[in-house]
């Protein structure tokens, strides 16, 4: 059974509890206007480009609940591995390995599709940002499922909903891939069976984490290689695409006309656009 919350008002709508900071987020208008950007005061450029975001760290502990052992797959770099549990992260790329900071457990050499472990061996599983990068979803989730006793959370971006967001009128091609390589809701729901909750993550307007969406309210940010860089997706077009988006977005800037039909976006608290959490628990 899948049950999917879309309505925003199923989360928090408090706004007060949302702690923009507004001064980070004015920032970039104010780069554009002196013709540069200043990397220093921008939330996620300081060392690591994907800096986990609390709120939206939340929704995943929620759906992960109270479990003892937690098995992250596909971890990367471990930036999310602090919502609690104690955490086995399985990562098959030696330089992601390579770069898990002190503190932070070894990573397990293994890939999603064959994972070294019994069955039922954690109370519950995580895949963040990675089921896209897999080569087989529906066989890793499955092995996801199989050795997991408890929820298996996946927090992903909705194929279906990419589309929707303002960068498509400038960089289709790089919102056209990040469709096609995500994996559909319904077939990552099917894959790990059991009953499936589907809950839309608002994005905050200051959102530390480095992805195309977090930065909504914030368009001067994404003229910046090195935020880009956060995304894999635009590493799969080739030098024009990137030239358009930049020569059209800084021009629609300059002119006044993004604003014009975004600069609600400036303000908003949050945004909710493809970003989701999946979670599946076993049945009976």
């Amino acid at each position: 059974m899948t049950t999917r919350t879309d309505d925003i008002m199923a989360v928090d709508t408090d706004h007060s509890a949302v702690d923009t900071d507004h001064s980070a987020v004015g920032s970039g208008r104010a780069a554009l206007d002196s013709g540069h950007v200043d990397h220093s005061g921008v939330p996620g450029r300081s060392g690591d480009r994907r800096r986990p975001d609390g709120r939206i760290a939340r929704f995943v502990a929620r759906t992960l609940g109270d479990a003892r052992t937690v098995l992250n797959v596909g971890a990367g770099t471990g930036s999310y591995e602090n919502i609690g549990g104690i955490v086995t992260a399985v990562e098959p790329s030696a330089a992601m390995r390579a770069r898990r900071p002190d503190g932070r457990v070894p990573a397990v050499n293994a890939v999603a599709e064959e994972l070294p472990f019994a069955d039922g061996t954690f109370d519950a599983a995580m895949t963040l940002f990675s089921v896209h990068q897999w080569s087989d979803v529906t066989a890793g989730l499955r092995e996801t499922r199989r050795v997991t006793s408890g929820p298996v959370v996946v927090l992903t971006c909705d194929p279906a909903l990419v589309r929707d967001f303002w960068l498509y009128a400038y960089a289709p091609a790089v919102l056209d891939t990040e469709a096609r390589r995500h994996p559909s809701v319904d077939r990552i729901a099917v894959a790990l069976g059991g009953t499936v909750t589907v809950e839309a993550v608002p994005i905050p307007l200051d959102c530390t984490d480095d992805f195309n969406e977090a930065y909504y309210g914030r368009p001067e940010m994404l003229l910046d290689p090195v935020a880009r860089q956060a995304c894999s997706a635009w590493s799969f077009v080739d030098d024009t695409a990137r030239e358009h988006f930049d020569r059209t977005l800084r021009r629609d800037l300059a002119s006044g006309a993004w604003d014009e039909r975004h600069g609600h976006l400036r303000d908003r608290p949050t945004y909710q656009g493809s970003l989701v959490v999946i979670g599946s628990t076993p049945e009976g």
